[in-house]
């Protein structure tokens, strides 16, 4: 596993490479000028000071490494001539925003914790949630719980993030008052009462986001469950006398796990993306909100950045994803 585990990663490497040129190209490729916003009355020759400054119009060989610098270093470098053909002061390495006038990764580092909140907690409880139920739906095969489980999540799976979160606005923010519709992003959680304040807010989205995942993950568990609980291994474990428990949360719970697993690791990026749509529903000031902002600025910046975040965690969860499999699974080694 160790072998297969470095190797993944240094294969990796050019793999990232090659999509962050892509991702670079095909966006610089894009039509929009920063400048377009800009009053008329502004002199051409400032205008064009401003794009300078801003790194429009540099060439590819110096635009592209000083875009995916900032992925990797925090620190000032300085770049000499002989190199890149300019020198990079610490004010010019980093990747200005186009619509904010402000690095580009600051301004991800400010959001990221917002989007983290409510995706990881949303996570986190739908994979709690999702997997006890898509393991008691498959053991009570088309009892009244399966019944249920399976009309609620496909429900569930079905209405989108736009519409259910307005639904839940509607049910438990104007006709219950029970939780803000509004996520109120200058919180500062320094004590038991704004914690509490947190979790309320919290509650609305993480339900929307959660309910998707837990319709996903519950279908594919019970799938999976149903497969290995007629397998001749469960006969035999039976047949030896193991507990009913054991058979089912020990020898075919963990069999079942493994094609669960690529969901959720391959979910995590996923939820991301829905978090995008979730963000503007509930006014969170998160990367997703950033993004659709970017996009109708036309920022290439900051979408470029976005999207290779994206595409860097999905590369991470196929990795993470792997190295599960030869854990859950002795049988398979890729050594």
């Amino acid at each position: 596993m160790l072998t297969f585990t470095i190797r993944r990663l240094i294969l990796s490497v050019p793999t990232l490479l090659f999509i962050s040129f892509v991702i670079y190209l095909l966006l610089e490729l894009a039509p929009g000028d920063p400048m377009a916003q800009v009053p008329l009355t502004v002199p051409a020759e400032v205008k064009e000071k401003m794009r300078e400054a801003l790194g429009v119009g540099q060439p590819v060989w110096i635009a592209f490494p000083k875009w995916l610098y900032q992925f990797f270093v925090v620190e000032p470098m300085y770049f000499s001539d002989a190199v890149f053909g300019t020198t990079w002061s610490e004010g010019q390495q980093r990747v200005i925003s186009w619509q904010t006038r402000s690095p580009v990764m600051d301004i991800v580092i400010q959001r990221l914790p917002q989007t983290l909140w409510v995706v990881g907690v949303a996570y986190v409880v739908a994979i709690a949630i999702a997997l006890p139920i898509g393991i008691y739906s498959a053991y009570r095969q088309y009892s009244w719980f399966d019944n249920a489980g399976t009309f609620i999540t496909m429900v569930g799976f079905s209405v989108p993030p736009f519409f259910s979160g307005v639904v839940v606005i509607v049910v438990f923010s104007v006709w219950l008052g029970w939780f803000p519709s509004i996520y109120d992003t200058t919180l500062v959680v320094d004590s038991w009462e704004s914690f509490k304040k947190q979790l309320q807010q919290m509650i609305l989205p993480v339900m929307v986001l959660a309910l998707q995942i837990t319709s996903q993950l519950s279908r594919f568990m019970r799938a999976s469950m149903l497969d290995n609980l007629n397998q001749d291994y469960v006969r035999t474990a039976r047949a030896k006398g193991l507990g009913e428990k054991t058979v089912v949360l020990v020898h075919v719970l963990r069999n079942s796990l493994i094609p669960v697993v690529t969901v959720i690791a391959l979910g995590i990026p996923a939820i991301f993306g829905g978090a995008i749509i979730t963000e503007q529903v509930f006014k969170v000031n998160g990367i997703g909100q950033l993004l659709i902002t970017a996009i109708q600025a036309n920022d290439l910046p900051m979408v470029q950045t976005l999207t290779f975040i994206f595409a860097v965690l999905i590369v991470l969860f196929n990795l993470i994803a792997d190295i599960l499999y030869g854990i859950l699974d002795p049988r398979i080694r890729y050594d």
